[in-house]
């Protein structure tokens, strides 16, 4: 598969080389398997995996821009397993970093599908269809992204872009969650105290 100039070939799934609780990094530096940037990235796989299971009950345009947001989600990944961006215009082949009309598109795409729904006069629990409730888990990984992706940044170096991203990824599957409970009309309202 070619895209973009880069050739990935896997013809090896092992390696061996993480037996020792290490792990490769994008710029071929190792680190910890527990390490910080590896939790941060790891979790964006998470993500990743769980909008595939969304995507199982998704149709149409739905489909079509879940299947944009993994391709994103991937471009994330790879953002953030290359550490040391002040060094990204020394590199041979530039890292691949996260921009503005990613997190653009998803404004739009959110301001799109809020422009249908009605207000919020109370909070939603997760639920109502299969579509939604998988978008609702798809939200809070994506939020637990975002946490250890901004916990990452107080350490290290990380792509700003990165983190607006998560922010804007996390709302923009808070709406898609209403759109696909009926357009918000069979959201599961919580009720407070209601078991008291």
């Amino acid at each position: 598969m070619k895209k973009g100039g880069a050739m990935v070939v896997l013809n090896k799934i092992y390696t061996k080389t993480g037996d020792d609780g290490e792990t490769a990094l994008g710029d071929g530096s190792r680190v910890a398997k527990h390490g910080m940037r590896v939790t941060a990235y790891g979790t964006v796989d998470e993500a990743n995996a769980t909008v595939g299971l969304a995507r199982m009950h998704a149709t149409g345009e739905m489909d079509a821009r879940l299947a944009a947001i993994q391709n994103d989600l991937f471009d994330l990944g790879a953002d953030l397993c290359r550490p040391d961006l002040h060094k990204d215009a020394e590199a041979t082949h530039p890292p691949l970093r996260m921009i503005e009309s990613q997190v653009a598109r998803l404004e739009a795409e959110i301001d799109a599908m809020n422009a249908d729904l009605a207000p919020l006069r109370s909070f939603i629990l997760p639920g109502g269809s299969a579509l939604s409730a998988h978008l609702h888990l798809c939200r809070t990984v994506v939020r637990r992204a975002e946490r250890e992706t901004v916990e990452l940044a107080t350490m290290e170096s990380v792509n700003p872009m990165a983190v607006k991203y998560l922010n804007r990824l996390s709302d923009w599957f808070f709406v898609a969650a209403r759109v696909a409970n009926d357009k918000g009309s069979a959201d599961v309202l919580w009720v407070p105290g209601a078991n008291r």
